[in-house]
């Protein structure tokens, strides 16, 4: 066959190949046999070998291809992909309605619904119709290089239908089916291996391989949900259906059950239609995906914290199950604080094996009046740890034991101390406890829940040197410094050689410490030492995180960040000005008050002095120079017409100005929109210049 000929062959061999893969794997309507499909990729493997010029990276043969990874890259997503708000109920929906209807002063809103798949979420791009990269999702700004095992996945495809855009970046879920799931665990009990608790862990697991070769022996699946950024389409992207259709007509997988909803009464008749099925559907899923239809309105609506406004996912009644407590031991965690947990005979719940069950704190069980002994209802979502929702005190024989709270330490035999915490947030607040409240028809005013019986009580370690304590925060501090390569087993065995008595201590590792460690050898502690010294360098806002302190989570650390730009002005800040750090937006006193407990303790800024001479580097946040708003400080109050709050407060940032949650004489402008609040009677009294929204978009 001459070279021409070869070359033709190929190509239609592919072409081939392809249209079948299209056929099995995305439309779900095979028309050959598997020996038949076999057959095609044998000749077109065959004619490659003999003819290697004609290799081509991203054709369909090549979805397993180069060798395995010694690690994954990171990368960072040009659209940070966000998490979504749960609801739990009917009224719940017509709530998040409610809201968002007042943010764009419309009275009819359409809906787009989609299924919730229980899997890993992805971003894959396409330049010129090439699948390029795929990354998890990490952070939301941040996921790691995953596309070796993603070529794996047959329905995701790595040439485009024509005519495709330039640039093309797709958000979707990676998952396995059920059916799957059962062969893979059963191959893995033959084999003495762990079993899979459920399908999201099982993708999960597979997309972590770092042998591609590994990754396609999970037979994982893959359904696109979401379109991030496209260049160039001929027709323009208006509604979030359109996406669909486009993904649809480029060769993506999109899953059948979908529906275009003129009302949220339609978008609950969708769910319950859905439910009946749900049981029998071949993937897992624990919800129903709703969006604002209308790609203008999505925009307006903007984001908040990690969610957007304008999607919200409904969540369907986690599983429950009976058991009975035979025990309640006590777990200390990183800060020193004791959280009981229910140990129960292993009980299938939510699709997987449980014989624990987080009861929060003393407050929880002295609610609930539980006893060890008890029947108990305990409820399970997901992958997390399952919890006690009721006891069953019809079930009691008599024989039960009240449960008391440790005077001591069970890690160090330590003083246990009882502190108050602050109020449960009130019903209206974010988050999954108003949610759960909501879920259980309770109504529960602001007062009601800051009165004295609602003070949340915890118990803490009051030793400094808890070994426990140390134990969970090293965990946390590498994990934070994504230091991989320390585990917790092998960060007990440094503490226990006496290699580390803390995390400052990781950053003087050397290879001679680590090297005569029996099963470590020349090669591991390298490994090691090279990723301690690659993680040196840390983000403001991850050291904040790392560190440790309370109630500073992972998005607050940010905002410190943002606000402060350094170390230095946020640990003056917190010693001199707490008014400042409660100025800020979503953050309030409790988070002042443990900034400055925190950086008022010696033996934590001994703690930070040594991590920074051992080599710790921490980046300050630049703030962007040259704006046309340098210098210049607003505060926005009220509903504006044309942008949410969030875009608003973006667009001024983005501009060099700064962003303040109250009214002062240093103050430059506050922005009104409609139904102003007491901001701008503070404004009128400093005399501080006002802008209403027309003015503002003028500066703008």
């Amino acid at each position: 066959m001459e070279k021409l000929e070869v070359g033709r062959r190929i190509k239609k061999l592919r072409e081939e190949i392809a249209r079948l893969r299209e056929a099995y794997h995305v439309e779900n309507a095979p028309n050959v046999t598997d020996d038949m499909y076999d057959s095609l990729n044998r000749e077109l493997k065959g004619l490659l070998e003999k003819h290697p010029e004609f290799n081509d990276i991203n054709s369909g043969e090549n979805r397993v291809a180069g060798k395995a990874l010694d690690k994954f890259i990171k990368v960072q997503h040009k659209t940070r992909m966000l998490s979504l708000n749960d609801v739990f109920s009917e009224e719940e929906l017509y709530d998040w309605e409610t809201r968002i209807k007042k943010l764009i002063n419309e009275t009819k809103i359409k809906y787009f619904c989609e299924i919730k798949f229980d899997g890993l979420a992805v971003s894959l791009i396409y330049e010129k119709g090439k699948f390029v990269r795929g990354a998890t999702r990490g952070d939301g700004f941040i996921g790691e290089d995953i596309t070796e095992n993603l070529k794996t996945i047959k329905s995701i495809p790595l040439q485009l239908r024509v005519p495709y855009p330039e640039y093309l970046e797709v958000r979707g879920e990676a998952i396995m089916s059920k059916k799957t799931l059962i062969t893979l665990n059963k191959k893995n009990e033959r084999e003495g291996k762990t079993l899979f608790a459920n399908t999201r862990n099982a993708a999960a697991g597979s997309l972590r391989q770092l042998d591609p070769k590994l990754s396609a022996e999970r037979q994982l699946d893959f359904f696109a949900y979401d379109i991030a950024e496209v260049k160039v389409v001929r027709q323009g992207l208006t509604t979030h259906s359109d996406k669909h259709k486009l993904l649809k007509s480029l060769g993506f997988k999109v899953d059948d059950h979908e529906a275009y909803c003129q009302n949220i009464s339609e978008v609950i008749s969708f769910i319950k239609k859905f439910e009946k099925i749900r049981s029998d559907f071949p993937y897992g899923t624990d919800g129903i995906v709703i969006s604002v239809d209308d790609l203008k309105l999505q925009e307006i609506l903007g984001v908040v914290g990690k969610a957007p406004r304008y999607m919200a996912a409904f969540k369907y009644p986690a599983e429950k199950a009976t058991t009975i407590v035979k025990d309640i031991k006590v777990n200390v965690g990183r800060t020193g604080t004791l959280t009981p947990l229910a140990i129960f005979e292993p009980t299938l719940v939510a699709g997987s094996t449980v014989s624990k069950a987080t009861l929060h704190n003393f407050d929880q069980i002295e609610r609930l009046g539980l006893k060890i002994g008890d029947t108990v209802v305990i409820e399970k979502a997901g992958d997390v740890i399952p919890k006690v929702v009721e006891v069953l005190t019809r079930m009691r024989t008599g024989k039960e034991k009240k449960f008391k709270m440790p005077e001591k330490c069970p890690a160090c035999g330590g003083k246990v101390e009882k502190k108050n915490t602050g109020a449960v947030q009130s019903s209206s607040s974010k988050g999954p406890r108003s949610s759960s409240l909501k879920a259980l028809g309770q109504t529960i005013s602001h007062r009601t829940l800051n009165s004295p019986e609602n003070i949340s009580v915890a118990f803490f370690c009051t030793n400094p040197k808890c070994p426990a304590k140390n134990e969970r925060y090293l965990e946390h501090f590498v994990s934070v410094f994504e230091i991989y390569e320390l585990g917790p087993k092998i960060l007990r065995r440094f503490k226990d050689e006496g290699l580390i008595t803390d995390a400052a201590d990781i950053f003087t590792l050397t290879k001679e410490d680590i090297a005569p460690l029996e099963r470590f050898g020349e090669k591991s502690a390298e490994n090691i030492v090279k990723e301690i010294e690659n993680k040196k360098k840390i983000s403001l806002g991850r050291f904040l995180w790392a560190l440790g302190i309370l109630h500073v989570g992972e998005e607050t650390a940010r905002d410190l960040a943002n606000t402060f730009g350094t170390l230095e002005k946020l640990m003056s800040s917190a010693r001199q000005d707490l008014a400042e750090i409660s100025k800020i937006e979503n953050i309030g006193p409790a988070v002042s008050k443990s900034l400055f407990e925190f950086f008022k303790d010696k033996a934590n800024l001994i703690f930070i002095d040594r991590l920074i001479l051992n080599g710790v580097k921490i980046e300050k946040v630049e703030k962007k120079k040259g704006g046309k708003f340098t210098g210049l400080t607003f505060v926005l109050t009220g509903t504006l017409a044309s942008m949410s709050r969030e875009l608003a407060k973006e667009k001024i940032i983005n501009l060099g100005g700064k962003v303040s949650g109250s009214v002062s004489k240093n103050t430059s402008y506050v922005v009104v929109g409609e139904e102003a609040g007491s901001k701008l009677t503070e404004a009128q009294k400093l005399g501080v210049k006002i802008l209403d929204e027309a003015e503002f978009l003028k500066m703008l």
